[in-house]
């Protein structure tokens, strides 16, 4: 079953499966698709089986700075599904892919009805605010080489080595200028981390991107075993292509 491909959705037992499975529908996750926007209702939760979802904060200087991702090991819009309010970020799709879509008046019944679906659900939601926390101390006190690494890390998590990028979205969800972001790319790949063509980034050795990173990446990780019992999974899956990464 598709749905099991999502680490979550994997997690619930026979009875919760059942009671999900008619509800569950395979949807296309489009590159730059924007799946909430601020204080707008959500009527759709999804479960990442491939792809990134990118919480992003817009500011009225026009920037825009991403505070969470979520992927294959979680969901968006749960939370909203069970109290019924409104979604509190844009949410876009940052690496196309395919999820597990419901529909979340139908998520709230099942979850009304089924202790054990709320408590996952509501677990996860833990987790994201330890990232979103995470990442705001992540923005405020280091710098952009090693928040870089970290942020090529949590991608790498969730879709492989190869990363569909441009430099403009990586520079906006970073909240640093695009020439930043251009020299640590460069410095990164003179230094064998990573090589980098048009719209495409590889990474060539882990351990080094992990030695450069920030503490958060780990502490982020941490967070998810301690709530989970179990370390995240890393996503061995290849994405699809995206626009020029130095180009425009």
């Amino acid at each position: 079953m598709p749905h099991q491909n999502n680490q979550l959705l994997a997690r619930f037992g026979p009875l919760e499966t059942e009671a999900l499975r008619p509800e569950l529908r395979t949807v296309t996750l489009d590159h730059g698709q924007v799946l909430a926007d601020t204080h707008r209702p959500i009527e759709t939760t999804y479960f990442p089986y491939s792809g990134i979802l990118s919480f992003v904060v817009a500011l009225q200087n026009g920037m825009a700075i991403e505070t969470g991702m979520v992927g294959r090991d979680g969901e968006f819009g749960a939370a909203n599904a069970l109290d019924g309010k409104v979604s509190l970020n844009r949410v876009i799709v940052q690496v196309p892919g395919l999820a597990s879509a419901i529909n979340s008046g139908r998520l709230r019944t099942i979850a009304d009805r089924l202790p054990n679906v709320r408590a996952m659900l509501i677990k996860y939601e833990l987790f994201f605010v330890a990232q979103v926390q995470q990442t705001a101390a992540c923005n405020a006190a280091h710098d952009v080489h090693t928040r870089m690494c970290k942020w090529l890390l949590r991608m790498h998590e969730l879709v492989g080595v190869d990363l569909p990028l441009t430099q403009e979205f990586l520079a906006q969800m970073m909240g640093v200028q695009r020439t930043s972001v251009s020299g640590v790319a460069s410095q990164l790949q003179k230094e064998g981390l990573i090589t980098y063509r048009r719209g495409h980034i590889h990474i060539e050795n882990l351990a080094m991107v992990r030695s450069h990173a920030c503490e958060c990446h780990q502490d982020i990780g941490t967070h998810f075993e301690k709530i989970f019992a179990e370390p995240i999974k890393t996503s061995h899956l290849q994405p699809a292509s995206s626009p020029d990464f130095l180009g425009s």
